[in-house]
């Protein structure tokens, strides 16, 4: 749920479909992070805090200060935008830089926060996934991510994923942007997704249960 026109009403629903469906975490703007917190409190559902969002072109101080700000109000995970001009750079130095201070905040706290660094897969050539995926595993960070998105470029795609998953040793994989059906969820996960990040999870969980009742007829 990360539109910028959600109301209040927009995140209690979103949250009470999360705990109905047994999802991992709600996504949310930094707005929203301490309502999702207490919704959810209990429930086995995570709150995810996103910063840098939607570009990631905040200076490191900023996003570290975000991070620390969302994990105060009760994030449990981290879902950071990579510096892309530093990706697209070869910038090794302020791409390292830019997400150990993210992971630093992350790993402050007990339980430790898990760290997502979304990269734009669809907006970079393989060479620079494998360079950002490569820097991410050097930081430590816990997944990489294809997609904010909201990238003009694209969302997730499987080739993308495979890459991702080849390039960043020690790290999981999360598919985000453009995944809307079951068959398209299914193949991120067969190429190596261990998570799935999307706004139509109720109707990807619902068209499952009916093509395995339509299998299951058979």
């Amino acid at each position: 749920m990360l539109s910028a026109t959600a109301t209040r009403e927009d995140i209690e629903r979103h949250c009470a479909e999360a705990m109905a469906h047994k999802f991992c975490s709600v996504c949310v703007l930094p707005r929203w992070v301490s309502l999702a917190a207490d919704i959810v409190h209990g429930s086995g559902v995570k709150v995810d805090a996103v910063v840098g969002f939607p570009f990631g072109a905040e200076v490191t101080k900023i996003k570290a200060g975000q991070a620390r700000e969302m994990v105060t109000a009760g994030a449990d995970e981290i879902d950071m935008v990579a510096d892309l001009a530093s990706v697209i750079d070869g910038d090794k130095k302020y791409l390292y830089n830019d997400m150990k201070a993210v992971l630093d905040v992350c790993r402050s706290v007990r339980p430790a926060v898990t760290l997502k660094v979304i990269i734009e897969s669809a907006a970079l050539t393989d060479e620079q996934i494998v360079f950002v995926c490569e820097t991410a595993s050097e930081v430590g960070a816990d997944f990489v991510k294809t997609s904010t998105g909201l990238n003009a470029a694209g969302g997730a795609s499987t080739e993308a994923v495979t890459l991702m998953k080849q390039s960043a040793a020690g790290c999981e994989v999360k598919a985000a942007g453009g995944i809307r059906t079951a068959s398209e969820a299914i193949a991120m996960i067969e190429a190596g997704a261990s998570r799935i990040g999307t706004s139509a999870g109720v109707a990807i969980i619902e068209e499952h249960k009916r093509d395995l009742g339509e299998v299951s007829e058979q």
